[in-house]
């Protein structure tokens, strides 16, 4: 049996996804810049994949930019603000901006590039759930704060952030703090909208929903003004140039519109799913652990203490089973999240990420866990315990 675990890192295309962006490849391949009959139809194709998109998020459609993928958009949002400030006067003449240690690192990297130019960045760790609590983040946030990003669903435990609250925070002390918030694995896996986050920006991508790489989006609130990052044209109404790749646009149209329609049934599926994978776990090995709790169904992170990640997913690979060990972009790396928990050395090492999507069956959990529970006994008999 052949299973993949490892969702957080992508996911499969759908095949609705899959045949929206066959159809723009051979039959409205216009460029949506045209004023002739096949650059007009192009443009509907590319209203109504931005429509689905919106819906999504519960947006206005023209809120929405597409860009290619979660990594843009994150740098937009954090480098964008920083040079909106910078060019309009910096509220309160602050250059502070709160981030936390568990970012992916498109905003980790380019809150450190601001730091490196002079921001006064604050790094807010995590606790032992795996979140940054609204009270961590009320104690950083000052007068001068310009910027606060901070992920919705963490990529590697699962943890769900209370993003709504440093909102009300802001907006209790009147500050003109923008709020941004990388939902890359929150969209349309864990029930929100823009306005029921309260954040001003919102970072998605496609591929982690079904839909295809290459292609994200970045939520802009109306009103919010944010120098374009990319020059050269007048797409995406002037804030986003180059001729957009409207195959991929198409795609993650469809997928987010599956996905909006299937969240709460899939949802509940999930965290069946889920809570019988990690029983099994437990139940099979019960030295095993159990990193964070009550985040998104859809990532789990487990830790068989006294063996290492590699080894085991080795032993897993050889059974078919994909799943990693911390975000792909770190290939393999220690888990620089896990490390901010602050979790022990064995944990860390022995920690694997397991991700679901709506393809993940109990028979490949069951398989799954039969296939750990075996390559740990057959470690610990060799190591003579």
């Amino acid at each position: 049996m052949n299973v993949y675990f490892d969702n957080a890192a992508t996911t499969r295309v759908r095949d609705e996804a899959i045949e929206a962006m066959v159809r723009v490849m051979r039959e409205d391949y216009g460029n949506p810049s045209s004023t002739h009959f096949s650059g007009r139809y192009a443009a509907t194709v590319l209203d109504g994949a931005r429509g689905k998109v919106s819906a999504a998020l519960g947006v206005d459609p023209d809120e929405i930019v597409f860009t290619s993928g979660g990594t843009e958009s994150d740098n937009w949002a954090v480098l964008g603000c920083a040079e909106s400030a910078s060019l309009h006067g910096k509220p309160r003449g602050g250059n502070h901006i709160i981030t936390s240690c568990i970012e992916h690192d498109a905003v980790l990297m380019a809150a450190k590039k601001l730091e490196s130019m002079g921001w006064d960045v604050s790094y807010l760790p995590p606790d032992d759930a795996g979140r940054i609590p609204a009270q961590a983040f009320s104690e950083a946030l000052r007068d001068d704060t310009v910027l606060a990003s901070i992920m919705l669903v963490n990529n590697e435990t699962g943890a769900v952030n209370p993003i709504r609250e440093y909102s009300r925070e802001i907006k209790k002390r009147r500050l003109g703090t923008v709020l941004h918030t990388d939902a890359v694995q929150g969209l349309c896996k864990i029930p929100f909208t823009a306005g029921s986050l309260g954040a001003d920006m919102i970072t998605v991508s496609a591929h982690k929903l079904h839909g295809p790489k290459g292609i994200g989006a970045l939520y802009i609130r109306k009103g919010l003004k944010l120098p374009p990052m990319l020059h050269g044209g007048s797409q995406e109404r002037g804030k986003r140039a180059g001729t957009e790749a409207l195959p991929a646009i198409a795609g993650f149209g469809e997928a987010a519109y599956h996905a909006r329609l299937e969240r709460e049934t899939l949802l509940e599926s999930m965290r069946e799913l889920r809570d019988l994978l990690v029983g099994l776990v437990l139940d099979e090995l019960p030295g095993a652990v159990v990193i964070g709790e009550g985040g998104s169904p859809y990532i789990t992170n487990l830790s068989i203490p006294g063996h290492r990640s590699e080894v085991l997913m080795n032993s897993l690979e050889s059974d078919g089973i994909c799943v990693s060990n911390s975000a792909a972009c770190k290939k393999g790396a220690r888990s620089r999240v896990l490390e901010a928990m602050d979790l022990p050395d064995a944990t860390i090492d022995g920690a694997l990420r397991v991700s679901l999507s709506r393809y993940s069956t109990r028979e490949e959990a069951e398989y799954f866990v039969k296939s750990l529970s075996k390559a740990v006994k057959r470690l610990e008999k060799a190591i003579g315990r």
